[in-house]
């Protein structure tokens, strides 16, 4: 049961990101950006066309096909994975991490580029031109899981 949780939890946050990014892509122009209830969280619409804060974007298609490739690897691991009992938190970062996964690998894909559209202001210039999605905060989150999974698992042991 908690497979079928896990795959659908990647499922729906994958979709759930990618149409966020459609309505920016609809609505947003190149560079808008609105801050929300005059908090410190900026929506802008920023294309990023390499991977983390654009490495490698000169080199698209190797972005590309190593993030599917990746994705890939991973969603096969995250099927056999789900099928084991317990390891609920390990579960819950692998789904995390893969959602994310499979939302900036097909933004790549179809539009050859990845659409970022949450910032925040901070008192540092370069930090608040840093621009993230839905995705990139479930591969961050996930990824924290997993860590401390391995973390506490090593030390029970």
């Amino acid at each position: 049961m908690a497979g079928l949780f896990g795959a659908g939890m990647t499922a729906c946050l994958t979709c759930i990101d990618l149409a966020i990014k459609s309505k920016i892509e609809e609505d947003w122009k190149p560079g808008e950006e609105k801050k929300i209830a005059d908090s410190k969280v900026v929506i802008r619409k920023v294309h990023n066309k390499g991977m983390c804060l654009n490495v490698l974007e000169q080199h698209p298609e190797m972005v590309r096909t190593s993030s599917l490739l990746v994705t890939g690897v991973l969603t096969l691991y995250q099927l056999i994975f789900l099928r084991k009992k317990g390891h609920i938190v390990r579960k819950a970062g692998l789904s995390l991490t893969i959602a994310g996964a499979w939302s900036n690998t097909i933004d790549r894909w179809m539009r050859g580029y990845v659409v970022d559209y949450v910032g925040f202001q901070t008192k540092w210039e370069k930090l608040t031109k840093v621009t993230y999605n839905l995705g990139d905060f479930c591969i961050a989150a996930g990824s924290i899981l997993l860590v401390l999974t391995e973390v506490f698992h090593k030390k029970s042991k």
